[in-house]
């Protein structure tokens, strides 16, 4: 199942590779990567509608009045639009109830031109995210929050997630796309955020790199980072990694 390219969510992490050579570090284009992955899905949409009559539908959910989740919510119809979705668009006040933002949510689950729902976040306080995430059903969890997904993610083995948060999963890709081999080197992830640290620490752990989290309770952060062959910082603070903490 294809998830469209977003924009990370906050926390934005940055990721850093580095090896024991003396080479220059290569800045990865990560514009261009972008680039080829949307051509591919779009073939892949053409070819969809071409063999099943089938086009992805996404469905976004935008409450309130943020400026950057509107933001957010206009890339992922951008997007969308490029590479052929079916795309719908809900906006809702702040003065949403969580009842009314959950039957909107249900609408989506039974509409089945629908394949994906993402509810932007945050959320007003007077709503449970919490809740409203849980009402959408794993298999039309476009960004991969639901416990069965994060379950599967997390687990050695068994099933694959439908869908991975996909901030961290283009961390990967972007490493990937390297060609470095990944396999035992020390990873270090700074941040343990549902959206961010923690699934971008279970994925380097399944791609058999050894993983340390650190977070606002670690002690010497510099010690860990130093160490750190492959660095993910997803803690929303610029410049808290120091240059001259990276190895």
């Amino acid at each position: 199942e294809e998830r469209l390219p977003r924009p990370p969510p906050s926390p934005s992490p940055t990721l850093r590779m580095s090896s024991t050579t003396t080479d220059e570090a290569k800045i990865i284009d990560g514009k261009a990567v972008a680039k080829e992955i949307r051509a591919d899905i779009k073939k892949q949409v053409e070819e969809l509608k071409k063999e099943h009559d089938v086009l992805p539908g996404l469905a976004t959910i935008l409450v309130g009045d943020r400026t950057d989740s509107a933001m957010y919510v206009k890339f992922k119809k951008r997007a969308a639009k490029e590479v052929g979705f079916h795309s719908v668009d809900i906006k809702l006040p702040e003065t949403v109830t969580e009842e009314q933002l959950i039957a909107e949510v249900k609408k989506c689950i039974d509409d089945k031109a629908v394949h994906g729902i993402l509810v932007q976040l945050p959320l007003p306080k007077h709503i449970n995210e919490d809740k409203v995430l849980a009402s959408i059903p794993h298999h039309k969890d476009v960004d991969g929050f639901s416990a069965q997904n994060i379950g599967n993610l997390c687990l050695k083995g068994g099933e694959p997630p439908l869908a991975v948060p996909c901030t961290p999963a283009g961390c990967v890709e972007l490493i990937q796309r390297t060609g470095v081999d990944v396999k035992g080197k020390d990873a270090v992830v700074v941040g343990r955020s549902n959206i961010v640290g923690m699934p971008m620490a279970h994925l380097l752990r399944s791609m058999d790199c050894t993983v340390t989290v650190c977070h606002s309770r670690t002690k010497d952060i510099k010690a860990h980072v130093r160490r750190a062959d492959i660095l993910v910082a997803a803690i929303g603070k610029a410049e808290f990694i120091k240059g001259d903490w990276i190895k």
